[in-house]
């Protein structure tokens, strides 16, 4: 069936986001570079922690010439903003300039404001979880609050490593450098802080209840997946495959659960074919289809 041209066009227009949808992207941008920003001023610098990126560049820069944070912040992060408006598109150049104007004007804000504890550990745990949150919130509604990452996705096309070992690499010369302005105990506090952020990032962004699908090969093909529908409530997709070394047909079972049913799904194949072969594997999104929160039978 052919379509006409004027129908897929139209099809394949970007449509703008709604206006409900838009002020919570905006609100979450907002809300994001405001708890960035008091993770690092009200916890991080003045207890001489640093971030990794360019932020953590900022606040040596900042240290070495008595010059506030904020400003730096905002500086060197602007030849990004084009960069990325370039590279990734408007939508998210511009929710990047939001993000990381917010960030510079929070830090110039809460620069005089007393600092909330002076314990190191304290100051490295909990600065890194509210760093973490607010940068996994911004990243999670379709900002930036840091152009570490856009230059390496530029570096990752022309050298051989992937955006996760280039940013790795950027961060362990500052790290590294934090070590000769403010100590090599400041630099392993900093080195925690960046592992805690990392890990808060990937909380929020895939939130806590994150889905996982599964794989499952079993002569009880039938069976495994009636009962997969009726205890577990979750739709399934018998998919045909053939073995590799012995050339038979086979039935693969393939559904979406949430990580808190996980535990069930393997009972429920234990229990009705030992010898099944189950896969499973973590999933950053799902949309679309059937798939809802359900509770487990």
């Amino acid at each position: 069936m052919n379509v006409p041209l004027e129908s897929a066009v139209e099809q394949n227009v970007h449509k703008g986001l709604s206006k409900a949808k838009l002020a919570k992207r905006i609100f979450f941008i907002i809300l994001g570079a405001v708890l960035m920003g008091v993770g690092i001023e009200e916890f991080l610098v003045p207890n001489k922690i640093l971030d990794g990126g360019i932020v953590g560049i900022s606040i040596i820069l900042s240290h070495l010439s008595g010059w506030k944070l904020g400003w730096f912040i905002f500086v060197l992060n602007i030849p990004f903003f084009y960069i990325g408006y370039k590279q990734i598109g408007k939508t998210f150049a511009l929710s990047t300039i939001l993000g990381i104007a917010v960030l510079s004007a929070t830090t110039l804000l809460l620069h005089d404001v007393p600092v909330f504890t002076e314990d190191l550990l304290l100051a490295t745990v909990f600065g890194g979880i509210v760093l973490g949150i607010g940068v996994g919130m911004v990243i999670r509604y379709g900002g930036s609050l840091d152009g570490t990452e856009i230059l390496a996705i530029l570096v990752n096309k022309k050298l051989p490593f992937s955006v996760g070992e280039i940013i790795m690499f950027f961060n362990i010369f500052i790290f590294g450098t934090a070590g000769f302005v403010f100590g090599w105990n400041r630099a392993m506090y900093s080195i925690l802080a960046y592992f805690i952020a990392f890990k808060t990032i990937d909380v929020v962004i895939r939130g806590l209840d994150e889905s996982k699908s599964a794989w499952i090969i079993s002569e009880k093909h039938q069976v495994v997946g009636e009962a997969i529908l009726a205890r577990l409530g979750r739709g399934v997709t018998y998919l045909n495959g053939e073995g590799a070394y012995t050339g038979d047909d086979k039935k693969v079972i393939f559904c979406v659960i949430t990580r808190l049913e996980e535990a069930k799904l393997k009972a429920i194949v234990e229990e009705i074919d030992p010898n099944a072969f189950l896969a499973v594997a973590d999933i950053a999104e799902v949309r679309g289809g059937r798939f809802k929160k359900k509770a487990i039978h």
